[in-house]
């Protein structure tokens, strides 16, 4: 059976269908805001801790110049990450956040297992289709007319 363009998936609860249309346009926007929203904390802990420790992570993980990949680092997990959460120059900052992801699964967890890189290949893919996607309806970048 081949899905049809423009098919919409029988609802589970039919009396809640004028919720539903409520709040359709609104799951883009939410899986926006909340992977950019958990980023976030954890780009804080690492800004709180200071540049040297985050520095010191990475050489230990032989990425380097450790220093300024740390200041990367620490820029796009809090910049980029509330960047991506409220829409302002969501595709820039998604993209630099799904290469540091992928720098991290690959360089780094890869030789522990997949169970070590998986969670990071599971952010790098979800920052790189939100790069694609732009930010979408209720973005920053949807208010000041430009899909950055």
């Amino acid at each position: 059976m081949s899905a049809r363009t423009g098919d919409e998936p029988k609802l589970f609860f039919p009396g809640l269908g004028s919720f539903y249309a409520s709040v359709a346009e609104l799951w883009y926007p939410m899986i926006r805001f909340v992977a950019g929203a958990f980023l976030f904390y954890h780009g804080w802990g690492k800004l709180m801790a200071g540049v040297a420790p985050v520095a010191a992570g990475l050489a230990k993980y032989h990425i380097e110049p450790s220093f300024p990949a740390a200041c990367i680092v620490m820029f796009l997990e809090t910049v980029g990450a509330a960047g991506v959460a409220f829409g302002l120059f969501t595709r820039f900052f998604a993209a630099g956040i799904a290469i540091e992801m992928a720098v991290i699964a690959f360089a780094v967890k890869a030789p522990l297992g997949f169970g070590q890189m998986e969670l990071f290949l599971m952010w790098g893919i979800l920052m790189f289709a939100i790069a694609l996607r732009g930010g979408g309806p209720y973005s920053l970048d949807r208010a000041i007319g430009k899909e950055l």
